[in-house]
């Protein structure tokens, strides 16, 4: 097949889509108040099929959030509260002497499931963190010299991450973080959304026990479906083009976001922006991608790939600036 021809969606492919797509908002509608970013950024990051890093103050639903939307799906959830304490095996599994046999048996650990949630992450130890890496990447995990695969169908790890509190954390390392397909940043709710927070507490709503209304084959389809959206090669130059830019921020003319630049982006973000933008079409309805989509997800698929130095610190300068600069300084295809 030339690598211009692309498997095309049919009505029936989309239409199941986007019903399942619906069902997904609904569900995360049901328990989370406003969020609508974040909503998109889980939905988009689960027919993605990638890994998403939430951050926030305490108290703004990073948890509840992440498990609504795996709630929503009958898959295996398994949550992780991260301490200092914890140790890899604690994560993937260990190798435990039985006496009875005098035979080592291995125990797998609460991360071979479908939807795994990291809360807190950067409380656990560096150790600790470089143990999810191998799950991430390679959707395995090796103990005892043995790989053990991560489950076939579905695989998404969901990390939440304090940025405020610095005593007993361990900030994630760019390799880490670069396995995130996207991080989103969760920021207040608005007076209204506080409101129906409160009017849901006092009437008992957000208690309630909701069914799953997808299954895993559900979603594993919505992937596949996902895979075939059509991009086209000015899109992917466009995005290269982007990628590009951020390595050479210093170059960049009429800006001078170059001077806060650290470090750019791996070729992990042009997948990301690839993957992300995909999702993004078929959650506005369409089967191809445009250049708005690409800079609709431009935030959450850079802002954790790009390294600032300490003059961004000291002019006040945020991330999201230096990637509107980046990106600005872009051609529109």
């Amino acid at each position: 097949m030339d690598s211009n021809e692309k498997i095309k969606i049919s009505e029936s492919e989309f239409n199941y889509a986007q019903e399942v797509i619906k069902k997904l908002s609904d569900y995360f509608d049901a328990k989370v108040v406003g969020q609508e970013q974040l909503k998109f950024s889980l939905i988009g990051a689960i027919i993605a099929d990638g890994h998403i890093l939430i951050e926030s103050v305490p108290g703004l639903a990073k948890t509840t959030a992440a498990k609504a939307i795996s709630d929503a799906v009958d898959g295996k959830f398994m949550r992780i509260q991260c301490t200092p304490d914890l140790l890899p095996g604690d994560i993937i599994g260990t190798q435990i002497y039985n006496q009875a046999n005098g035979k080592f048996e291995t125990i797998l650990g609460p991360v071979f499931a479908n939807f795994v949630l990291l809360d807190e992450v950067n409380r656990s130890s560096a150790k600790t963190q470089s143990a999810m890496l191998e799950a991430m990447q390679e959707k395995q995990v090796t103990i005892g010299g043995t790989a053990y695969r991560m489950p076939e169908d579905i695989f998404i790890v969901i990390a939440t991450q304090n940025p405020i509190e610095q005593e007993g954390t361990y900030p994630l390392s760019e390799a880490q973080t670069d396995r995130f397909l996207i991080k989103e940043v969760i920021t207040y709710p608005l007076a209204a959304d506080e409101v129906e927070i409160l009017n849901r507490i006092e009437t008992g709503v957000i208690s309630q026990v909701a069914p799953p209304v997808l299954t895993i084959k559900d979603v594993d389809k919505v992937q596949d479906i996902c895979e075939k959206v059509y991009v086209d090669d000015a899109i992917k130059w466009y995005i290269s083009s982007i990628v590009v830019a951020s390595r050479r921020a210093n170059q960049i003319q009429g800006t001078d976001v170059g001077k806060y630049v650290r470090i750019g982006c791996s070729p992990r973000a042009s997948i990301a922006f690839l993957k992300m933008a995909k999702a993004a079409a078929l959650m506005q309805g369409r089967t191809y991608v445009i250049p708005e989509d690409v800079k609709m997800v431009r935030h959450q698929v850079l802002r954790h790939r790009i390294g600032l130095n300490y003059a961004a610190v000291a002019d006040n300068v945020t991330v999201e600036q230096v990637i509107d600069g980046i990106v600005n300084s872009v051609q529109t295809p």
